[in-house]
């Protein structure tokens, strides 16, 4: 089985959005170097951010989302991001009306259940973890191997958190860091 990584963008005082579930300038440090991050031609970052991202990226097998930010990317129009092979939505709501079955998301209900498809699915790849509610319950229940964290230099104030709503302590081992331009990567191993 391959890492659960808890994984996103935020802001230095917690945010990985604002109260309207805008990340504001959490994503400038993706569009304001010099390197391709993929073939889109959109994405250019520091060549640290490169080196780092790019590596990242190319080793994750499976994304697992809360249906809020699958309704909020429109489903990603049905093809996953980042040329992610499955998304496992977490959710009460079966899949919209119309939704195209052949798309390789997968509706599930609870995060101990869609980690086990997301594992299912990605085989020896990393799972991904979308930072957010979903994210601080699978960390909750002791499921997350490591969280990366993309720090924008931003303080957003208020807005929604990186863990959710997470109550209880969790260790984190020291972190790997990268300096890239306008972004600190941090990636934290989990005490078990």
């Amino acid at each position: 089985m391959g890492k659960v990584v808890l994984y996103g963008s935020v802001s230095v005082d917690g945010f990985i959005a604002d109260e309207n579930d805008q990340p504001g300038p959490l994503f400038d440090w993706l569009t304001s170097g010099a390197v391709p991050l993929d073939e889109s031609g959109v994405l250019k970052v520091s060549q640290p951010s490169y080196d780092y991202t790019r590596r990242y990226w190319d080793q994750i097998g499976v994304t697992i989302a809360g249906r809020r930010v699958f309704d909020l990317t429109d489903g990603w129009d049905g093809k996953p991001p980042s040329g992610i092979d499955h998304v496992v939505v977490v959710t009460h709501r079966s899949a919209p009306e119309g939704w195209d079955s052949a798309a390789p998301f997968h509706f599930v209900d609870g995060v101990e259940a869609a980690v086990a498809k997301a594992q299912e699915l990605a085989g020896d790849r990393i799972v991904e973890v979308a930072a957010g509610d979903v994210g601080g319950q699978v960390l909750a229940a002791g499921l997350v191997d490591e969280v990366r964290m993309d720090v924008a230099p931003v303080v957003f104030g208020s807005g929604k958190r990186y863990f959710g709503s997470v109550d209880a302590q969790h260790l984190l081992d020291d972190p790997d860091v990268v300096q890239g331009d306008r972004v600190l990567h941090l990636r934290y191993p989990v005490r078990r």
